[in-house]
This record gives C-alpha cells, structure tokens and sequence, in this order.
C-alpha cells in the first residue's frame, strides 16, 4: 500500500507540469532505474538519470510544439522539424 501511495504522489506531482518537464522527470526516473540496473551501483544510476532527464527534456519539447516533430538522421543526430 505504501509504494501505490508513493507512485501515486509521484504522478499527482508531475500534472501540473509542461510537457518538457514532464519527459524530463519520467526520463530521469527511467533512465535512473535503467542506469542502476545494468551496473548494479549507485553512480550508475546517477549517470542514467543526467542521460535520461536530459533526452526526457528535448522529447518533451517537442511536445509543446504542435505539428514538429522529433527526428534522428542516420549519423544519430537528433532534430526537430515539420511532421
């Protein structure tokens, strides 16, 4: 019960956010859970949160802009255009 109180709280605190922010807090916590996961410390996690948080915050961007478009060209670049 005390982990649904949790992650209900955590959810109810992101509704009132932008659409950036928003990426940005489900990134970083994603990318926390990924990073800690796959080396099994705590640096691990940090380093995913920064990455996730980050990549959560340009995705989220996007969001805010009606009619663009997130894009990766084949060298990985990433960009934001016309849909």
């Amino acid at each position: 019960m005390k982990k649904l109180m949790i992650i209900a709280c955590a959810g109810l605190s992101l509704a009132a956010c932008t659409a950036t922010e928003r990426g940005a807090g489900v990134g970083a916590a994603t990318g926390a859970v990924v990073g800690g996961v796959a080396t099994g410390n705590v640096r691990g996690a940090a380093v995913g949160a920064a990455v996730g948080g980050v990549a959560g915050a340009l995705i989220g961007n996007v969001a805010d802009q009606p009619g663009r478009c997130y894009y990766r060209d084949q060298y990985g670049a990433r960009y934001v255009d016309r849909c």
